[in-house]
C-alpha cells in the first residue's frame, strides 16, 4: 500500500512538471516559476492531491545542495580575482543596502527581534540566482553591461548566502523562540571543527580518489563517486548540526581549480536539475494560498514593499557603473528585485530553529514567491521602455598624407593587415564605423584610424582613397562588404580591391566586383586547411603526404569556386557542380595513392 501511494506521488509530481514547466517557459515566465506554480497546484493548498510536502522535503534539500556544489566549482580564487570590483563591490553595496532597509522596518515597523530582522533583511536582499541567469540567457543578454553587472551581483549573493545559512543555528542561541541552553561557544566550535574537517580532507583526499576514478574511465563509476562527495559531505554537516548546504559549497570551492571540475559539473548537472526543480515545487506546496485569500492587500502592499526596498540600491548599484545607463539600470532592478531560491532555504532553517513562526514563514514564503513572479512581468516592461536618446558622435575629419593603402574595417582582419604595413613603413588610412572599435585601436594601434563608415562616397574623398593603390575590405558586414565594393569600383575604377569574404556565396558576390577572383579572401578558409593538415599529421599522414593532401584539396577548391562563380545564381546547376566536384576530387585522392610505376617497370 505504500509503494503503491509513493507511486502515486511520483506520478503526480512528474506530471505537474511536464505540463506546468513548458507552459511557464512558453509563456516567458521561466522554468522556476513553473515549479512553483505545480507545486501550488497538487499541495495542500490546491488540489490537495499530495497532502504531506514534509515527506519530501529532506530529498528535494539536496538540490540546493547540488546547486551550491556547482556553484562552489564555479568559484576558483583567480575568477574571483579578476571579478573582484565588481563581485565585491557592487555585490556589497546591493545586499548591505537592502538588507538594511528591509531590517530596520522589520524591527520598527513589524516589531520583529533585532536578530529575526537580521536574519529576514538579508534573506529578502536575496535574488534567484536560477531565475535570473536563465532570464538572460533566454533574452540572450548575459553579455549585455546590465547581465554582467547581474551575474557579478548574484555571484556575491551565494557567497553570503553560506555564512548566513550555517550561522543561522547560531543566531537561534540567541534569538530564538526556543533557544537552547548549552554555552554559546561548543557550537561555534563544533562548526570550526566540521569545517576543518571537510577542507582538509577535500584538499588531501578528494583529488587522489578522483584520480584512481578517472584512470577507470567507468562513466558511471564517475557519476556515484561524484554524488558519494556530495552526499557524503551533506550528510557529515546533518551530524554536526550544520547546514549541508555550507559543507557542499565547501568541498566545490575545494576542486574549483581540479582537472577534474568539468567532469563532476557534468556528472551532477542532471541530478541538480532533478532535485532542485523538486526543491521548489515543494516550496510552491508550502504556499499558504489562504493567507492571500484572507489577506490579499496585505500580502500585495508586502510584495511591493519588497520591490520598492530593494529598488534603491539596485539603481545606485547601476548608477555607479559607467557602462550602465538609465534603461540598463532599470533592466537591472527588474530582474533582481524580486525574491531568491535561497531565500527558502534561509527561513525555512530559521523556521526550524525558532526565529521565525510558522505564520511569519508563510507569509515570507508567500511574498517571496510572488515577487519572484513579477520579476518576468517586470522584465518584459523593462525592455519595453523607450531607450533614451544617445548623442549621435559626427564623423572624424581625416586629416592625413596620401596613402597607399586604404583599409575599411579595423576588426580582427584588419588590425593584421593594418599592423603588418605600419611594420614595413607602408602608409595607409583604416576606416571603422564602430566608436568602441576605434577608441580601443587607438590605444593600441596608432592614429592612422578614423571613426567613419567606409560605404559614403564623402569618408572615401576625404581618406584620399583616389590616390591610394590598394583597398582593402575587412568589414565583417556581407551586406556592407558587398554595398562598399560597389562605390569603390564605381568611384575609383583603378583601384585594386582585396575583400574579405565570409562564405562561398558572399565570396561570388565580391568576385562580380573585383578585377581577379584571387583578390576574394575568404576568412575561414586558409585557418581551415592550416587545421586539416595539423589533423592528418595526428593521424599518422606525414608532414609532406600531409601538405601535399592539403594542396591538392585547395586548388581543386579555388578551381570549384571559379567555376561555380559563373552559375551561382542556378542552384540546379551549383548542386550538380558541387556533387561531380566531389567525385572528382575522391578521383584525385585516389589516383594519389595509385603507386606510379618505376622507370625500369617501363622498359
Amino acid at each position: 500500500m505504500e509503494t503503491h501511494s509513493w507511486l502515486a506521488s511520483v506520478l503526480v509530481f512528474l506530471v505537474a512538471v511536464v505540463i506546468a514547466v513548458p507552459l511557464s517557459r512558453k509563456l516567458k515566465l521561466g522554468s522556476v516559476l513553473g515549479y512553483l506554480a505545480a507545486g501550488v497546484v497538487i499541495g495542500p493548498y490546491g488540489l490537495k492531491w499530495i497532502q504531506n510536502p514534509d515527506a519530501i522535503a529532506g530529498v528535494s534539500e539536496l538540490g540546493v545542495a547540488l546547486l551550491l556544489f556547482v556553484i562552489g566549482l564555479e568559484l576558483s580564487p583567480q575568477r574571483l580575482w579578476v571579478m573582484r570590483r565588481a563581485v565585491f563591490g557592487a555585490g556589497t553595496l546591493q545586499v548591505i543596502g537592502s538588507a538594511l532597509v528591509m531590517a530596520l522596518i522589520a524591527v520598527f515597523g513589524f516589531h520583529l527581534q533585532p536578530v529575526t530582522a537580521i536574519v529576514v533583511g538579508l534573506g529578502l536582499a536575496f535574488s534567484s540566482t536560477a531565475f535570473g541567469l536563465q532570464i538572460l540567457a533566454e533574452r540572450r543578454e548575459l553579455q549585455s553591461p546590465h547581465g554582467r553587472q547581474a551575474f557579478a551581483i548574484l555571484l556575491f549573493q551565494d557567497l553570503v548566502a553560506i555564512p548566513l545559512i550555517a550561522a543561522i543555528p547560531l543566531l537561534a542561541e540567541h534569538g530564538g523562540v526556543h533557544a537552547a541552553n548549552m554555552p554559546s561557544w561548543l557550537p561555534a566550535l563544533r562548526v570550526a571543527g566540521v569545517i576543518a574537517v571537510v577542507v582538509v580532507g577535500g584538499r588531501y583526499a578528494l583529488r587522489p580518489i578522483f584520480r584512481a576514478v578517472a584512470k577507470t574511465q567507468l562513466i558511471e563509476v564517475s557519476t556515484a563517486v561524484a554524488l558519494l562527495v556530495v552526499m557524503g559531505v551533506a550528510w557529515l554537516m546533518q551530524l554536526a548540526g550544520i547546514s549541508m548546504a555550507l559543507g557542499t559549497f565547501l568541498a566545490g570551492v575545494l576542486l574549483a581549480d581540479s582537472e577534474y571540475r568539468h567532469e563532476l559539473e557534468s556528472n551532477i548537472a542532471p541530478f541538480e536539475g532533478l532535485l532542485l526543480g523538486l526543491f521548489f515545487i515543494t516550496v510552491g506546496m508550502g504556499v499558504n494560498l489562504l493567507l492571500l485569500e484572507q489577506h490579499p492587500w496585505v500580502v500585495a502592499g508586502l510584495v511591493i514593499l519588497l520591490l520598492a526596498c530593494k529598488a534603491p540600491a539596485l539603481v545606485l548599484v547601476g548608477r555607479l557603473n559607467k557602462r550602465l545607463g538609465n534603461a540598463e539600470a532599470l533592466k537591472l532592478v527588474a530582474l533582481l528585485a524580486g525574491g531568491g531560491e535561497f531565500a527558502f532555504v534561509v527561513f525555512k532553517l530559521a523556521n526550524e530553529q525558532g526565529l521565525l513562526t510558522p505564520t511569519q514563514h508563510g507569509v515570507l514564503v508567500l511574498v517571496i514567491t510572488l515577487g519572484m513572479a513579477a520579476v518576468p512581468l517586470l522584465v518584459l516592461a523593462a525592455a519595453k521602455l523607450p531607450e533614451p536618446k544617445t548623442p549621435v558622435r559626427e564623423y572624424d575629419t581625416i586629416d592625413t598624407g596620401v596613402p597607399r593603402v586604404v583599409i575599411a574595417g579595423f576588426g580582427r582582419v584588419g588590425q593584421i593587415v593594418g599592423r603588418l604595413l605600419r611594420a614595413r613603413g607602408i602608409p595607409f588610412v583604416a576606416l571603422e564605423n564602430s566608436i568602441e572599435q576605434v577608441d580601443l585601436s587607438r590605444r593600441f594601434a596608432g592614429t592612422e584610424i578614423y571613426f567613419g563608415d567606409p560605404s559614403r562616397a564623402e569618408i572615401l574623398r576625404a581618406a584620399q582613397a583616389g590616390k591610394a593603390e590598394v583597398f582593402v575590405l575587412a568589414t565583417d558586414d556581407p551586406a556592407a562588404n558587398v554595398r562598399t565594393a560597389r562605390i569603390v569600383r564605381r568611384m575609383f575604377p583603378h583601384l585594386r580591391i582585396i575583400a574579405r569574404a565570409r562564405n562561398r556565396q558572399h565570396a561570388f558576390r565580391l568576385m562580380d566586383l573585383t578585377a581577379d577572383p584571387d583578390d576574394v579572401v575568404r576568412e575561414t578558409f586558409y585557418s581551415s586547411l592550416k587545421m586539416a593538415t595539423l589533423t592528418l599529421r595526428a593521424l599518422g599522414m606525414s608532414e609532406d603526404e600531409a601538405r601535399a593532401s592539403v594542396a591538392l584539396f585547395r586548388e581543386h577548391d579555388e578551381r570549384l569556386l571559379r567555376d561555380q562563380h559563373l552559375v551561382y545564381d542556378d542552384d540546379v546547376a551549383l548542386r550538380q557542380t558541387t556533387r561531380e566536384a566531389y567525385e572528382e576530387l575522391q578521383g584525385l585522392f585516389e589516383a594519389d595513392t595509385v603507386p606510379q610505376p618505376r622507370e625500369a617497370d617501363k622498359v
